[in-house]
């Protein structure tokens, strides 16, 4: 008999996976992205966990008159480029976590790359 691998197996393994493929011995700071139905969130870290910036959709939506979430999360990677460009950051290692690398998660980081952030 075939065993299935139910959703939170699949979402732990990639996170796994991706955690083990951006390794945390790095020296760059990380950016990591967290995405809900409504908002998406990005925030950079650096080695030891402290948060160095961060951003919302939330704040993005509020200031502009872009619809979609798709280009709302493009907007927020560019802004997180923005204030990480004011804190001196130029290089990152994304972090996707457990998301698959398309649609909001993708718009977020080509933002973020269209903003001046390289990774």
């Amino acid at each position: 008999m075939k065993t299935r691998l139910i959703r939170k197996d699949k979402s732990l393994r990639r996170k796994r996976r991706v955690a083990y493929k951006i390794g945390y011995g790095s020296t760059r700071p990380r950016l990591f992205v967290f995405r809900s139905n409504k908002y998406i969130y990005a925030q950079i870290l650096d080695n030891s966990g402290r948060t160095i910036t961060g951003i919302s959709s939330k704040v993005v939506e509020a200031a502009s008159d872009v619809k979609g979430k798709t280009d709302i999360s493009f907007k927020t990677g560019k802004a997180l480029a923005q204030k990480a460009k004011e804190k001196n950051i130029t290089e990152v290692v994304f972090n996707r976590g457990s998301y698959k690398y398309h649609g909001r998660v993708k718009a977020l980081a080509d933002g973020a790359r269209d903003g001046g952030l390289k990774f």
